[in-house]
């Protein structure tokens, strides 16, 4: 599924965030950077050892920021790294940690120029955050984002692991009033 955001292709896609030929991937990384499981694992796996390097001399990474590293033996040139909310539900200020977590990693590669990025689901596997209401989030805060930077990027791609995945976010975007 694709639209238009201003200038820019918002994408929804199904498949693996290793193999995408853009500037940048994200990494729904822990607070350590210290590689791990699910999306994060493969990415380290995929990329190589000059990623977790590279993340060993950036030591720390506080929820809902983010960092920038090499791509490694990637297709992407750049990995930006950032942590979401490990979900407890009812907890106050989880929905902000997760909008800028990717807000942050919007305008990190805004600021490096990179005009094309690929996000995955973040927060929703290990860290269980609710997919609807994470994919709504991540929707509208990329959507909010390239609407007032409407020249910052040409391609925003969520890359969805499963059809299950694909689908809620395909919703959520239907939802949305762009």
């Amino acid at each position: 599924m694709k639209i238009a955001v201003g200038n820019t292709t918002l994408e929804l896609v199904q498949g693996d965030i290793t193999t995408q030929d853009v500037d940048a991937i994200v990494n729904a990384a822990n607070k350590a950077l210290a590689g791990g499981a699910g999306v994060d694992g493969a990415i380290h796996h995929a990329g190589g050892p000059s990623i977790m390097e590279e993340c060993r001399k950036i030591g720390f990474c506080p929820e809902g920021q983010a960092v920038i590293t090499s791509g490694g033996n990637l297709s992407a040139s750049y990995v930006i790294h950032t942590v979401g909310p490990i979900y407890n539900q009812g907890a106050i200020g989880q929905e902000q940690v997760l909008e800028s977590a990717y807000r942050n990693s919007l305008k990190l590669a805004h600021e490096h120029n990179l005009k094309t990025i690929a996000f995955p689901s973040i927060s929703t596997g290990a860290y269980r955050y609710p997919l609807a209401q994470a994919a709504q989030i991540a929707l509208s805060t990329a959507a909010s984002y390239l609407n007032e930077h409407p020249d910052a990027f040409d391609l925003v791609r969520f890359v969805l692991f499963d059809a299950n995945t694909l689908t809620v976010f395909e919703s959520e975007l239907q939802k949305l009033q762009l």
